[in-house]
């Protein structure tokens, strides 16, 4: 995903910087990280004020298996619902709730 793609999904919730991150893009809106782009995929920031939106919209948590114990590792990265792709205000809607759970956990 280009950076002016990544702009465009995010400008109903206003400019976004992108910086390279986990071998991916990290997207920050006022400082705070919101999203990733990772292997192509974007992955919005969730907590478990937020978690129960994403699930409820049919959305996936990012996963992986850690390479030095092999268990399963959950990060606080959720999909984006596909019709969020294509509808702006949608989109807006889950951007904010990327931002406030960013806000929510300082960083």
């Amino acid at each position: 995903m280009d950076n002016e793609r990544i702009a465009e999904l995010f400008e109903g919730l206003g400019r976004v910087s992108i910086r390279k991150l986990f071998g991916g893009k990290g997207i920050y809106f006022d400082g705070v990280i919101v999203a990733i782009v990772l292997r192509g995929e974007l992955l919005l920031k969730a907590d478990e004020q937020s978690v129960p939106d994403f699930e409820a919209a049919g959305c996936r948590q990012w996963t992986y298996t850690g390479t030095r114990h092999r268990k399963l590792v959950a990060m606080p990265y959720w999909s984006i619902p596909d019709s969020a792709f294509d509808d702006p205000d949608e989109m807006t809607v889950w951007a904010r709730r990327a931002y406030e759970a960013g806000r929510r956990a300082g960083k």
